[in-house]
C-alpha cells in the first residue's frame, strides 16, 4: 500500500502532535506516525502527566501528616497501590484518548507503527496491525525524542533494576529503595515513593542536588528532601550492582562513603535521557546527527536534507515538552511559508519536587560561568504572608538583573506553585521588562505571587515587608 501526504510528522509527542495539529488548522494534508494507540509522546504515556498525578498523590500524603502541627489529625495512611496506579493510568487513558479525538476532529491521518525511511522524501511504516505502508511526503517533521539513559556496566537485566518509566509503573513500593542520580527525575520519583513509604537512598556523583541549577535555590530544596529521604550521598559513585537472593547489591566509592556496600529491595537508574537518531533509517537521507548525537537544526528547524526538518529532545537541550511543541510550531509556519524563527529570550524549566523549583532565562551561575555581569536581587518566602499561612515559608525569589538598563535577564523561583508562577518571569524576560516595570506591578495579596513584585522592590531597598538598606 502506499499513499502520499503534504506533510509527514514521526512522532507523537508534545512537539509532534503540536505540529500536526497547526499544519492542519492551516489547511496543510497531514499524516502522523508514533508506536502508541493516540498521539502524546513520552510525556504524556510515560513521562510529565503520570509523574505528575503520581507527585499529586505524595503531596496529598505529605499533608495529610504535616496536618498534625496545626491540630488536625488524620491517621496513618493507607496506601493502596492499585488504586493509585489505576488513577494515574486514568489520567494518562483521558488525555491521549483526547489527543487522538483532536486528531480526528482535524482530519489528521494517524498511523499507529513505526516508520522508517527509504530515502528523503519517503517513508515505509510497519503499522500495528501487522501490514507496511509506504508514504511519500513533500515535508517531514522529525520528533523522535528521547529514552532514558543508561549507564555502562550498571543496567544488568533484573526486575528489581528499574528506569523512570518502569518506575512510573507503580508496581509495588519497596521497602529500601536506590535512586541513582540526584537530578529532576530522580528527585521527583523519589520524592513519590519516599512519601508512601520507602526508604529511599540518592547517589549522585557530583557535590550537589540537581547539578546544573541555581544554587541559592538548589539550597532551599535540599533541606526539605534530605529529610525526606533516608540518606542522600554526593560525591559518590555507584561501582556495582549485583542481584542476590534478597535484593540488589550495591558497591558505592566517593571520598564520604562509610559503608560501601549496601542491600535495596530496588534500584531507580535516572541519569538522563538521550535522544532517539537511530533505529529509522536516518542514515538513508541527508540529515547529518553532531557530535553530541543530536540532530544538526537551524533556527529554523531545517536539517541539512531540505525536505526534512526537526524538533524537540532530538535537536539539543533542554529536553523539554514545551520547548518541543515551540519548535513544532516554527518547523510548521517556516514550511507554510512564513518567515518563523526559534530564538527565545528563555525557556522555562520546572523540578516538581516539594517545593517546586523553578528558572526562566539567565541563572546565576550560568553568568558567572560567562563571565557575564549581574545584579542580584532575593525575596525569602519568610518575609510572605501567604507562604506563612500556608505554614511552607521554605521559598525564595531570585532576580537577575542586567546592571545599568536594570533589564530582567532571568527569575529563579523555589517554593510551593514555583511552577505555575515562573510564566510571570518568562513574560518578563521575553518582553525585555525592567525591575520598575515589576515593582509598578499591584501584585493580589495576600498570594505568593507578590514575591516578584517585593523581590523587585529589595531592589530598589524599599520591599514592604522586610528591610533592607538602600544600595550606596
Amino acid at each position: 500500500m502506499s499513499t502520499k501526504t503534504e506533510l509527514l510528522v514521526i512522532g507523537g509527542g508534545p512537539g509532534g502532535y503540536a505540529a500536526a495539529f497547526l499544519a492542519a488548522d492551516l489547511g496543510m494534508q497531514v499524516t502522523m506516525v508514533d508506536m502508541e494507540k493516540y498521539p502524546g509522546g513520552v510525556c504524556l504515556w510515560r513521562g510529565c502527566i503520570p509523574s505528575k498525578a503520581l507527585l499529586h498523590i505524595a503531596k496529598l500524603v505529605k499533608e495529610a501528616e504535616e496536618a498534625e502541627k496545626i491540630g488536625i489529625k488524620f491517621g496513618k495512611p493507607e496506601i493502596d497501590v492499585n488504586k493509585i496506579r489505576e488513577f494515574k493510568n486514568s489520567v494518562v487513558g483521558k488525555l491521549t484518548g483526547g489527543l487522538g479525538q483532536l486528531a480526528k476532529q482535524r482530519k489528521v491521518n494517524f498511523i499507529q507503527g513505526k516508520a522508517t525511511f527509504i530515502n528523503s522524501t519517503s517513508v515505509s511504516i510497519a503499522k500495528s496491525d501487522g501490514t507496511t505502508e509506504t508514504v511519500e511526503y513533500n515535508k517531514a517533521i522529525l520528533a523522535t525524542g528521547s529514552v532514558p539513559s543508561k549507564v555502562p556496566g550498571l543496567s544488568i537485566d533484573s526486575e528489581r533494576v528499574m528506569d523512570s518509566t518502569g518506575a512510573l509503573e507503580m508496581n509495588n513500593i519497596p521497602e529500601k529503595l536506590l535512586v541513582v542520580g540526584g537530578g529532576y527525575i530522580g528527585l521527583e520519583l523519589g520524592s513519590v515513593y519516599a512519601a508512601l513509604g520507602s526508604k529511599v537512598t540518592v547517589v549522585e556523583m557530583t557535590s550537589g542536588l540537581l547539578p546544573g541549577a541555581d544554587r541559592d535555590l538548589v539550597a532551599v530544596l535540599a533541606k526539605r528532601v534530605t529529610s525526606l529521604m533516608s540518606a542522600i550521598y554526593l560525591d559518590t559513585k555507584v561501582v556495582e550492582l549485583k542481584e542476590v537472593k534478597e535484593g540488589i547489591k550495591v558497591k558505592f566509592e566517593g571520598p564520604k562513603v562509610t559503608e560501601p556496600e549496601q542491600l535495596f529491595d530496588k534500584v531507580l537508574i535516572s541519569v538522563g535521557r538521550r535522544p532517539v537518531t537511530t533505529g529509522f533509517g536516518i542514515e538513508n537521507t541527508k540529515v547529518k546527527v553532531n557530535e553530541r548525537g543530536f540532530v544538526a537544526v537551524d533556527k529554523q528547524m531545517k536539517t541539512a536534507d531540505t525536505a526534512i526538518f526537526a524538533i524537540g529532545d532530538i535537536v539539543g537541550n533542554p529536553m523539554l515538552a514545551h520547548k518541543a511543541a515551540a519548535e513544532g510550531k516554527v518547523a510548521v509556519e517556516v514550511i507554510h511559508g512564513e518567515k518563523s524563527f526559534f530564538e527565545p529570550a528563555q525557556i522555562p524549566a520546572v523540578v516538581f519536587t516539594d517545593p517546586e523549583l523553578a528558572w526562566a532565562g539567565l541563572t546565576e551561575l550560568e553568568a558567572k560561568e560567562k563571565g557575564i555581569e549581574v545584579q542580584i536581587a532575593k525575596f525569602p518566602w519568610g518575609a510572605s504572608g501567604r507562604a506563612t499561612t500556608l505554614d511552607r515559608n521554605d521559598g525564595l525569589t531570585k532576580l537577575i538583573i542586567e546592571p545599568g538598563t536594570e533589564r530582567i535577564l532571568g527569575v529563579g523561583m523555589v517554593g510551593v506553585g514555583a511552577g505555575d508562577m515562573i510564566a510571570e518571569g518568562a513574560l518578563a524576560i521575553e518582553m525585555a521588562a525592567n525591575v520598575k516595570d515589576l515593582s509598578l506591578t499591584i501584585h493580589p495579596h495576600p498570594t505568593l505571587s507578590e514575591t516578584m513584585m517585593a523581590a523587585a522592590e529589595v531592589f530598589y531597598g524599599h520591599a514592604t515587608d522586610m528591610y533592607r538598606p538602600k544600595r550606596k
